[in-house]
């Protein structure tokens, strides 16, 4: 006798949780999958011990991460206290879910009521108008900078933030999803320099 099909409510349940060390190779995975700046294990290890309130991901119902959120909160004292987005990304099967804004909400709220976080930072290429559209409309984010060349192949990014105090922060209002849900935070090689310099120290 052949199972019953699973029903279209079931194949889209989707969990939000805070992120353990036992995701970090499903979110090193999916990193690979979506997005084209890539990084090593460690990073991973790096922000998770750190900063542990700030990773989230999102599980299926058959435990498979589908997407994930990964960030920090800067530690340059003569800045505002305030975090960073350095990956955001979900499976193309389960984009237009609301799951990227979920995801980033979370984040975005541990880090106010954790950390007392004035602001969240985060880079996102010019030519990606769907993540733009994401950050920009969905979440409030606007356009603070333009970086000139700042990923590997050349191209410019958009520096965005979204203030929490005095703009509700992350109450806002409710949009339809970005077709593309990604974002990183710098190129690897220099994330790397970073973290080499700060674990020898």
């Amino acid at each position: 006798r052949r199972p019953p099909p699973i029903s279209p409510a079931t194949s889209i349940m989707v969990s939000i949780r805070q992120a353990t060390v036992h995701d970090l190779l499903q979110m090193q995975t999916t990193n690979l999958w979506c997005l084209p700046e890539n990084y090593q294990m460690k990073y991973y290890f790096y922000h998770l011990l750190s900063w542990p309130q700030l990773l989230w991901v999102a599980e299926d119902f058959d435990g498979k991460i589908v997407g994930y959120v990964l960030a920090k909160m800067e530690e340059d004292e003569s800045q505002p206290k305030h975090g960073h987005i350095t990956s955001l990304s979900v499976l193309r099967t389960h984009r237009k879910r609301g799951i990227a804004t979920a995801l980033m909400r979370r984040s975005q709220q541990e880090m106010q009521d954790v950390f007392d976080a004035e602001y969240v930072s985060l880079h996102v290429r010019k030519s990606n108008r769907a993540a733009f559209h994401l950050y920009s409309v969905t979440l409030n984010y606007t356009v603070n900078d333009v970086e000139k060349g700042y990923y590997a192949d050349g191209e410019d990014a958009y520096d965005m933030r979204c203030y929490f105090k005095g703009n509700g922060g992350a109450s806002h209002k409710e949009e339809e999803e970005a077709s593309s849900e990604e974002q990183a935070e710098e190129p690897p090689t220099e994330a790397m320099k970073k973290l080499e310099i700060a674990t020898a120290s």
